[in-house]
């Protein structure tokens, strides 16, 4: 498994500032098949200087154990987020 892009990244207006919500359509390379998936996820910044990534959409669609899936996206997700890729 591996995730190739996420498409069509958009974030959220939310009142918190501390907090930052994300959509858009992530591009999945399984066993044998490319999938495109909707992906809701959230970035928030606790009080100890660490940030935790929350994958909120559902990921029932998919042909695949989630658990490495979601490291999986999570990894990426800290990535773009580390490089600044993010939109603002």
């Amino acid at each position: 498994m591996k995730v190739i892009e996420i498409r069509d990244l958009a974030r959220k207006d939310v009142p918190i500032y501390y907090r930052r919500l994300y959509s858009g359509i992530v591009v999945l390379e399984l066993i044998n098949s490319i999938v495109d998936v909707p992906l809701d996820f959230q970035i928030e910044h606790k009080p100890t200087g660490h940030t935790e990534i929350s994958i909120t959409s559902s990921m029932e669609k998919v042909d695949y154990p989630l658990i490495p899936l979601k490291k999986e996206l999570k990894r990426f997700i800290g990535s773009l987020d580390s490089d600044g890729k993010l939109p603002n």
